[in-house]
Protein backbone atom coordinates (compact mmCIF):
# COMPACT_ATOMS: atom_id res chain seq x y z
CA UNK A 1 0.00 0.00 0.00
CA UNK A 2 0.99 3.60 -0.72
CA UNK A 3 0.78 4.85 2.75
CA UNK A 4 3.31 1.72 4.01
CA UNK A 5 6.28 3.44 1.94
CA UNK A 6 8.10 6.30 0.38
CA UNK A 7 6.14 7.42 -2.46
CA UNK A 8 8.99 9.36 -4.35
CA UNK A 9 11.82 7.79 -2.86
CA UNK A 10 13.58 11.02 -3.99
CA UNK A 11 15.52 13.25 -1.83
CA UNK A 12 15.20 16.41 -0.10
CA UNK A 13 15.53 19.03 -2.52
CA UNK A 14 14.90 17.41 -5.60
CA UNK A 15 12.89 19.10 -7.55
CA UNK A 16 9.55 18.12 -9.01
CA UNK A 17 10.63 16.64 -12.14
CA UNK A 18 13.48 14.62 -10.69
CA UNK A 19 10.91 13.50 -8.50
CA UNK A 20 8.18 12.34 -11.34
CA UNK A 21 11.01 10.91 -13.13
CA UNK A 22 11.59 8.48 -10.25
CA UNK A 23 8.16 7.50 -9.41
CA UNK A 24 7.80 6.99 -13.55
CA UNK A 25 11.16 4.30 -13.02
CA UNK A 26 9.26 2.68 -10.40
CA UNK A 27 5.92 2.55 -11.94
CA UNK A 28 7.77 0.72 -15.08
CA UNK A 29 9.15 -1.68 -12.70
CA UNK A 30 6.05 -2.65 -10.91
CA UNK A 31 4.34 -3.06 -14.83
CA UNK A 32 7.16 -5.89 -14.99
CA UNK A 33 6.27 -7.52 -11.84
CA UNK A 34 2.45 -7.90 -12.17
CA UNK A 35 3.37 -9.04 -15.39
CA UNK A 36 6.01 -11.69 -14.22
CA UNK A 37 4.12 -12.70 -10.93
CA UNK A 38 1.51 -15.20 -10.57
CA UNK A 39 -1.26 -15.69 -7.98
CA UNK A 40 -1.23 -13.86 -5.07
CA UNK A 41 1.90 -12.17 -5.58
CA UNK A 42 0.28 -10.61 -9.07
CA UNK A 43 -2.44 -9.60 -7.37
CA UNK A 44 0.04 -7.46 -4.52
CA UNK A 45 1.77 -6.30 -7.22
CA UNK A 46 -0.99 -5.47 -9.56
CA UNK A 47 -2.51 -3.57 -6.01
CA UNK A 48 0.95 -1.46 -5.12
CA UNK A 49 0.87 -0.34 -9.12
CA UNK A 50 -2.59 0.69 -8.76
CA UNK A 51 -2.01 2.86 -5.30
CA UNK A 52 1.33 4.53 -7.08
CA UNK A 53 -0.96 5.55 -10.29
CA UNK A 54 -3.70 6.60 -7.96
CA UNK A 55 -1.59 8.93 -6.22
CA UNK A 56 0.78 9.91 -9.20
CA UNK A 57 -1.92 11.04 -11.62
CA UNK A 58 -3.91 12.74 -8.50
CA UNK A 59 -0.37 14.52 -7.63
CA UNK A 60 0.37 15.56 -11.51
CA UNK A 61 -3.55 16.96 -11.82
CA UNK A 62 -3.29 18.93 -8.67
CA UNK A 63 0.40 20.18 -8.23
CA UNK A 64 2.02 20.43 -12.10
CA UNK A 65 -0.82 20.22 -14.79
CA UNK A 66 -1.16 24.00 -13.42
CA UNK A 67 2.05 24.78 -13.52
CA UNK A 68 2.24 23.07 -16.99
CA UNK A 69 -0.31 25.94 -18.38
CA UNK A 70 1.26 28.64 -17.49
CA UNK A 71 4.65 26.87 -19.19
CA UNK A 72 3.16 24.89 -21.88
CA UNK A 73 -0.33 26.34 -22.37
CA UNK A 74 -3.96 24.46 -22.31
CA UNK A 75 -2.97 22.38 -25.05
CA UNK A 76 -0.28 20.52 -23.51
CA UNK A 77 -1.82 20.19 -20.14
CA UNK A 78 -5.45 19.32 -21.71
CA UNK A 79 -3.65 16.26 -23.56
CA UNK A 80 -2.13 14.93 -20.46
CA UNK A 81 -4.98 15.40 -18.19
CA UNK A 82 -7.33 13.67 -20.99
CA UNK A 83 -4.90 10.83 -21.44
CA UNK A 84 -4.98 10.13 -17.06
CA UNK A 85 -8.93 10.01 -17.78
CA UNK A 86 -8.67 7.16 -20.34
CA UNK A 87 -6.42 5.42 -17.98
CA UNK A 88 -8.41 6.19 -15.44
CA UNK A 89 -10.82 4.54 -16.75
CA UNK A 90 -8.71 1.42 -17.95
CA UNK A 91 -7.39 1.10 -13.85
CA UNK A 92 -11.25 0.97 -12.68
CA UNK A 93 -12.08 -1.63 -15.21
CA UNK A 94 -8.61 -3.49 -14.46
CA UNK A 95 -9.28 -3.43 -10.78
CA UNK A 96 -12.52 -5.84 -11.38
CA UNK A 97 -10.84 -8.33 -12.91
CA UNK A 98 -9.16 -11.58 -12.07
CA UNK A 99 -5.39 -10.98 -12.15
CA UNK A 100 -5.23 -14.38 -13.33
CA UNK A 101 -7.70 -14.15 -16.45
CA UNK A 102 -6.47 -13.97 -20.25
CA UNK A 103 -8.78 -10.90 -20.37
CA UNK A 104 -6.60 -8.92 -17.39
CA UNK A 105 -3.63 -10.24 -19.01
CA UNK A 106 -4.56 -8.50 -22.74
CA UNK A 107 -6.11 -5.40 -21.41
CA UNK A 108 -3.01 -4.95 -18.80
CA UNK A 109 -0.58 -5.15 -21.67
CA UNK A 110 -2.29 -2.62 -23.85
CA UNK A 111 -3.13 -0.45 -20.29
CA UNK A 112 0.85 -0.61 -20.14
CA UNK A 113 1.86 0.58 -23.59
CA UNK A 114 -0.54 3.34 -22.69
CA UNK A 115 1.11 4.26 -19.16
CA UNK A 116 4.41 4.20 -20.81
CA UNK A 117 3.37 6.01 -23.73
CA UNK A 118 2.15 9.14 -21.87
CA UNK A 119 5.14 9.20 -19.49
CA UNK A 120 7.33 9.22 -22.65
CA UNK A 121 5.08 12.83 -23.39
CA UNK A 122 5.45 13.85 -20.50
CA UNK A 123 9.00 13.41 -20.40
CA UNK A 124 8.85 14.75 -23.73
CA UNK A 125 6.98 17.66 -23.63
CA UNK A 126 5.66 18.41 -20.08
CA UNK A 127 9.53 18.01 -18.05
CA UNK A 128 11.78 19.93 -20.37
CA UNK A 129 9.61 23.36 -20.00
CA UNK A 130 8.41 23.05 -16.55
CA UNK A 131 12.60 23.15 -16.37
CA UNK A 132 13.17 26.09 -18.50
CA UNK A 133 10.40 28.29 -17.16
CA UNK A 134 10.06 27.28 -13.66
CA UNK A 135 13.20 28.59 -11.01
CA UNK A 136 15.01 25.43 -9.22
CA UNK A 137 13.55 27.08 -6.01
CA UNK A 138 10.03 26.78 -7.54
CA UNK A 139 10.65 23.15 -8.75
CA UNK A 140 11.44 22.03 -5.08
CA UNK A 141 8.50 23.40 -3.77
CA UNK A 142 6.37 22.15 -6.18
CA UNK A 143 7.99 18.51 -5.06
CA UNK A 144 7.10 19.06 -1.60
CA UNK A 145 3.78 19.53 -2.63
CA UNK A 146 3.44 17.15 -5.10
CA UNK A 147 4.76 14.89 -1.92
CA UNK A 148 1.75 15.79 0.41
CA UNK A 149 -0.65 15.64 -2.41
CA UNK A 150 0.49 11.70 -3.27
CA UNK A 151 0.57 11.33 0.77
CA UNK A 152 -3.24 11.94 0.98
CA UNK A 153 -4.58 10.71 -2.22
CA UNK A 154 -6.67 8.22 -3.42
CA UNK A 155 -5.23 4.55 -3.80
CA UNK A 156 -8.23 3.13 -5.99
CA UNK A 157 -8.73 5.10 -9.30
CA UNK A 158 -11.83 7.45 -9.14
CA UNK A 159 -12.85 8.20 -13.20
CA UNK A 160 -15.28 11.29 -12.20
CA UNK A 161 -12.01 13.18 -10.63
CA UNK A 162 -9.66 11.69 -13.46
CA UNK A 163 -8.55 14.99 -15.90
CA UNK A 164 -9.48 17.26 -13.56
CA UNK A 165 -7.69 19.98 -11.20
CA UNK A 166 -11.01 21.12 -9.50
CA UNK A 167 -12.27 17.40 -9.18
CA UNK A 168 -9.09 15.80 -7.36
CA UNK A 169 -9.46 19.16 -4.85
CA UNK A 170 -12.87 19.01 -3.95
CA UNK A 171 -13.69 15.33 -3.95
CA UNK A 172 -10.07 13.63 -3.75
CA UNK A 173 -9.63 14.04 -0.08
CA UNK A 174 -12.83 12.56 0.54
CA UNK A 175 -12.58 9.82 -1.93
CA UNK A 176 -8.53 9.08 -0.38
CA UNK A 177 -10.61 8.58 2.96
CA UNK A 178 -12.87 6.22 1.57
CA UNK A 179 -10.06 4.13 -0.17
CA UNK A 180 -8.17 4.05 2.95
CA UNK A 181 -11.27 3.06 5.04
CA UNK A 182 -11.28 0.07 2.37
CA UNK A 183 -7.82 -1.19 2.05
CA UNK A 184 -7.76 -1.01 5.98
CA UNK A 185 -10.91 -3.08 6.04
CA UNK A 186 -9.70 -5.62 3.65
CA UNK A 187 -6.41 -6.10 4.95
CA UNK A 188 -8.06 -7.07 8.45
CA UNK A 189 -10.37 -9.53 7.06
CA UNK A 190 -7.80 -11.18 4.44
CA UNK A 191 -5.46 -12.40 7.24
Amino acid sequence: MVEERDITQAKSGDDVVTVLLLQHVRIKELFADVRSARGERRRQAFDELRALLAAHETGEEMVVRPATRKAAGDDVADARNHEEDEANHVLADLEKLDVGSAEFTRRFAEFEAAVVAHADREEAEEFPLLRRKLSKEDRVKMADALVAAERIAPTHPHPSTAGSTTAQWVVGPFASLVDRARDALKSATSR
